[in-house]
């Protein structure tokens, strides 16, 4: 029990150091591109990168799709693996082709008045949805080295080829160029760690790919439900409250997401044992606490170093909003457990999670619209994000996972 106990630690803390780097090389690229190329580039740039984002809830959906049919059925790890990067490299050609239909939109409705920046989102689409597939399969076969390895390289890249392009030519093409060649890298490192020989093995009839396919939409489905109510605060904010009560909100929600992500390598270290009818639950429960532990942590040090938590999401200039950053921290906290549990419902194929969440977000828009002032506002974010901890945690426990059939012949490749 005490190996296996140091095995998950070790395990937990490579990932975290991964996931560390990497969203410090991305937060460090996104600050340094807004002081070299300036603030109206800096904005297209910024719109460019916020479509990536709802974009990649298609990789998060390859992702969480991989790793569940190969941890609960680890008898046809081939034949799963097979399929998950063929419907991944499909759907990365689809995805990025109707991008770069769209690069029009993309210019026009973002105001970016140049074509060749547009298209880059095309571009980068087809890398970041591939990677979802190529990181499904290391992750459901528990290969956290290559993970991590992945996840550093998606980081690093970005960082280092945009930092050397945009010291060569300041623009918003430039550092959306070092993004796009950046999701490159953990392409390359995902296929290096994949490409050891295959054996064949039996397949049936039809279409194997529809059924995984499927189950795709319904986890990026999911995980848009997620963003969705993660992120409609700050746009409610923006639409009805002044500019400033809005600006102290935005600079709130750099504690709320910096909360978000420290127990993010919880979700990505428990999620194949949550695929298992056998530790389901167990490993949910633990996952839970990690996550709380880490969140208070962060509250704790919100209210005992006002200051340093000041300095962090933008110093004096924000002042205000200073008394309230551990209420913010609280939805930080409350956010990385829902996460944790939208996931756990992906794992265990219970459909109802998303319909509470979409739920959720209505009732949040429709009462934040009459909301005034920054306190305000993250009051009723803490209420809504609570009652959703609630109900998710209630269906959690308490509904049978659904997750014991095996996986079906047609998710098994043709010759």
């Amino acid at each position: 029990m005490a190996t296996e106990t140091g095995r998950k630690l070790r395990t937990g803390a490579v990932i975290a150091v991964a996931i560390g780097v990497m969203n410090v090389c991305t937060y460090g690229y996104t600050v340094v591109t807004a002081h070299v190329i300036g603030k109206e580039p800096y904005g297209a740039f910024s719109a460019l990168m916020g479509t990536l984002l709802v974009i990649g809830v298609l990789s998060l959906g390859l992702q969480a799709t991989g790793a569940r049919r190969i941890s609960a059925s680890p008898d046809q790890v081939v034949a799963i693996e097979r399929v998950v990067l063929g419907v991944g490299l499909r759907s990365a050609v689809v995805a990025g082709v109707v991008c770069l239909m769209l690069a029009p939109v993309f210019n026009a409705v973002l105001h970016l008045h140049s074509l060749p920046t547009a298209l880059l989102v095309g571009v980068s689409t087809f890398p970041l949805t591939y990677m979802g597939a190529q990181a499904g399969v290391l992750q459901g076969e528990r290969r956290w080295n290559q993970l991590a390895v992945l996840y550093i390289s998606q980081g690093v890249g970005r960082l280092a080829i945009g930092l050397v392009l945009i010291s060569i030519w300041p623009t918003e093409l430039a550092a959306m160029a070092g993004a796009t060649l950046g999701f490159f890298l953990p392409v390359l490192v995902g296929w290096l760690a994949l490409r050891r020989p295959r054996v064949d093995q039996p397949h049936s009839e039809g279409h194997p790919g529809l059924d995984l396919l499927r189950e795709v939409g319904s986890s990026s489905q999911a995980l848009l439900a997620f963003f969705a109510l993660s992120n409609a605060d700050i746009l409610v904010a923006r639409a009805t409250m002044s500019d400033s009560e809005a600006g102290l909100y935005a600079a709130g929600l750099i504690m709320a997401k910096a909360i978000l992500f420290l127990p993010q390598f919880v979700v990505v270290v428990a999620f194949p044992s949550m695929s298992r009818d056998e530790t389901s639950r167990s490993t949910l429960l633990l996952a839970v606490a990690t996550s709380a532990a880490l969140g208070t942590m962060g509250v704790l040090g919100t209210l005992l170093f006002p200051d340093l938590a000041l300095l962090f999401v933008g110093g004096d200039d924000f002042s205000a909003i200073q008394d309230d950053l551990w209420k913010f921290a609280i939805v930080g906290t409350l956010l990385a457990i829902i996460q944790l549990l939208v996931y756990s419902a992906l794992a265990r194929r219970q459909g109802r999670a998303v319909i509470v969440i979409w739920t959720a977000l209505a009732a949040l828009v429709v009462a934040a619209v009459s909301m005034s002032t920054a306190n305000e506002l993250v009051l009723l974010v803490l209420l809504v994000d609570s009652t959703v901890f609630v109900i998710l945690l209630g269906l959690a426990l308490l509904t049978r996972p659904a997750v014991s059939e095996p996986v079906p012949v047609e998710a098994r490749p043709s010759a």
